[in-house]
């Protein structure tokens, strides 16, 4: 039976796969930066036997496994590549090497993942009908998103998938289930960059100046008005800001303050007026107290909706792979990803790889110092690409 035969191949790679993750983690690279990750996935491919790779989007690769039939169908399987900039505090054998840089959102497990489930559907290629194509992204942390550039570089065409499937690690789901959504599942994201000039000078003599510092204070607490108070309840919606710079002194107050923000929303024509209202409400505080503004919305990802028949089909599949009691239903997330530019172009399902265990200690989330995954998830990583694809290619 072809899902036992993935299930035993899975487990017989999982030390290679653990192998193959810890290098990564070791040797990350920042968003587009991803050159040495370019040549170790390249690398990988070509000793699976894995020919007739095309580079896309300087760093990245796609590559195609063919079944028998292989104009029957087509399925596309992702993974991106790119670390981030955080320094990492963990105390393992596979820590960054990378002064400053750290797989802290576990896309290191998602390229390790996806190279097994090559390594798995090569072997199994002469059981199946049609093809499935193989991403190696880069740049998903960072505007405009490595998905956005491959998409670019025509990696949905020639062969054109019929639907495509992401996996991302979830520090929140224990180590052993995966989580699926139907629907909208991930917001948008847009990144706001905000300068509040006035005139600044000794911290004695307010009345003489005009005060940026006291101008941003009033403008973020107002800005909070967009989603408390114009957002429909029915649309999710957030305004964080992240970033404040006044480089005064306890007696000197600055020239401006420089903030950066995030906006994220699941709703686009909500979203473009929500935009609109930000400035509206910006420019009359802060000009309305006499000082000058700079506003920049630097629109991000768009929001990620999953094809309901093709996650229905993928949540079935998953089950059939892991047992019922180990595939979960997941709520909205207002996180972003890149993925969702995919779901635009062809049919997408965007599913969650349990990492959690508390037993080990591996209970931080994505982004932070000390992230890491119980790597017995990589087994399952691994062979649930594999199967969801196959089980997707034997669907009419």
């Amino acid at each position: 039976m072809l899902k036992e035969k993935i299930k035993n191949l899975a487990k017989d790679l999982k030390d290679e796969i653990i192998q193959n993750r810890r290098h990564l983690h070791a040797n990350p690279e920042l968003s587009y930066q991803e050159y040495n990750t370019a040549k170790f996935v390249q690398a990988k491919l070509e000793e699976i036997g894995i020919n007739g790779l095309e580079q896309k989007a300087e760093t990245g690769w796609t590559a195609l496994i063919q079944g028998k039939n292989p104009s029957k169908k087509v399925i596309a399987l992702r993974a991106d590549m790119d670390a981030l900039p955080i320094i990492e505090a963990n105390d393992v054998s596979y820590k960054s090497k990378t002064p400053g840089v750290m797989h802290a959102c576990g896309h290191d497990a998602h390229t390790a993942s996806l190279l097994g489930a090559a390594k798995i559907l090569h072997g199994v290629k002469d059981s199946f009908e049609g093809t499935i194509k193989l991403i190696f992204q880069p740049g998903e942390e960072v505007a405009p998103g490595g998905a956005s550039l491959m998409i670019r570089d025509k990696v949905l065409e020639n062969p054109r998938p019929n639907g495509i499937i992401g996996q991302h690690v979830m520090p929140f789901i224990p180590v052993g289930k995966v989580g699926f959504r139907q629907g909208i599942y991930m917001a948008s994201a847009d990144e706001l960059y905000i300068t509040v000039k006035g005139k600044g000078g000794h911290g004695a003599m307010p009345e003489t100046l005009i005060d940026p510092v006291l101008i941003a204070s009033h403008l973020i607490v107002a800005l909070q008005q967009v989603v408390s108070r114009a957002a429909s309840p029915k649309v999710p919606s957030v305004l964080s800001f992240g970033r404040v710079e006044a480089l005064g002194a306890t007696n000197v107050i600055p020239n401006e303050v420089k903030i950066q923000g995030t906006f994220r929303t699941l709703d686009e024509p909500w979203r473009a007026k929500a935009h609109q209202k930000m400035l509206q409400i910006a420019h009359g505080i802060v000009e309305g107290m006499g000082g000058e503004l700079d506003f920049e919305i630097r629109k991000g990802y768009p929001f990620l909706k999953n094809d309901p028949e093709l996650t229905a089909r993928a949540k079935e599949a998953a089950v059939e792979y892991l047992g019922a009691e180990n595939v979960v239903d997941l709520d909205i997330w207002m996180a972003a990803e890149d993925f969702a530019y995919y779901s635009q172009v062809v049919d997408g399902c965007f599913y969650r790889l349990g990492t959690r265990n508390e037993a080990k200690g591996i209970v931080s989330g994505v982004h932070t110092p000390t992230f890491d995954i119980d790597e017995d998830a990589l087994e399952i990583g691994a062979g649930l690409m594999a199967w969801l694809a196959v089980a997707e290619l034997q669907k009419s």
